[in-house]
């Protein structure tokens, strides 16, 4: 009797639906993700006046691009590994490829979706307001930004297995990249540390996000920023490919 192979559209299709329905069911992880950036939106909303609110948009925006690609998929991995779920996978006709583009979708999903958000919260309770390109450069550097924090993610993961040090490690590295990031961009660590934070991925990506916020401000830095954060992304997929196993032993 002749074995069928499924095709490779069919076993995506099955498993992009099996990790959106795991998703919801975990939707208030999913909630609280999302959440983060638009409490600080909300709550920086005395401050527009005096940074900006592209500042403030790209900043939130910032925020929640870490939460995703730290808090979010970095801990969703190291549970299912920890579970089994990647080698189960793995016995069946299922290339490796396959597995980690499903899990990839769902995390652009909530990119989009965290995006839209903050615009939306933006421009109703905060009365921030952009040109239509603003929001559509705005979109697309949130991905670029949102690739650089699941590489980094992706790093974290392959290189530590248990997964409780994995996530007590993104909650450190997620601390430091806001509360560091933050302060030192604003200053308040001093010159070295600002020059510093401007360089960092928490630096680069809010820096292209606000450029593409307002896209008339777009300049010379702002491409450096631009290939500053595609090179991080090259380094943490490269690390996080390299490091990265199925099984948690």
């Amino acid at each position: 009797m002749e074995t069928r192979i499924p095709k490779n559209s069919a076993v995506l299709s099955a498993l992009l639906q099996a990790d959106f329905t795991t998703i919801w069911r975990n939707r208030r992880s999913m909630r609280l993700v999302l959440i983060v950036p638009l409490l600080i939106l909300i709550s920086w909303k005395g401050l527009i006046d005096k940074i900006g609110g592209v500042f403030v948009l790209s900043s939130c925006i910032t925020i929640g691009l870490t939460s995703i690609g730290l808090m979010g998929y970095t801990n969703a991995i190291a549970r299912d590994r920890d579970k089994g779920v990647f080698q189960r996978l793995r016995v069946g006709p299922v290339s490796a490829w396959t597995i980690m583009i499903s899990r990839l979708a769902v995390q652009v999903v909530m990119i989009l979706l965290m995006t839209v958000l903050v615009f939306l919260v933006g421009y109703y309770v905060d009365h921030i307001s952009i040109s239509p390109l603003g929001y559509v450069t705005g979109l697309l550097m949130a991905m670029v930004g949102g690739v650089v924090y699941l590489g980094l993610g992706q790093a974290i993961v392959g290189r530590i297995k248990n997964p409780d040090t994995a996530s007590s490690t993104t909650r450190l590295v997620y601390f430091a990249f806001i509360m560091i990031g933050m302060f030192g961009e604003f200053g308040a660590l001093g010159k070295e540390m600002a020059q510093i934070v401007i360089w960092s991925p928490y630096g680069v990506v809010r820096k292209i996000l606000g450029a593409s916020l307002s896209p008339a401000t777009w300049e010379l830095k702002t491409t450096y920023a631009l290939l500053a954060a595609i090179g991080y992304t090259i380094l943490f997929v490269i690390l996080g490919v390299k490091w990265f196993k199925w099984d948690s032993k």
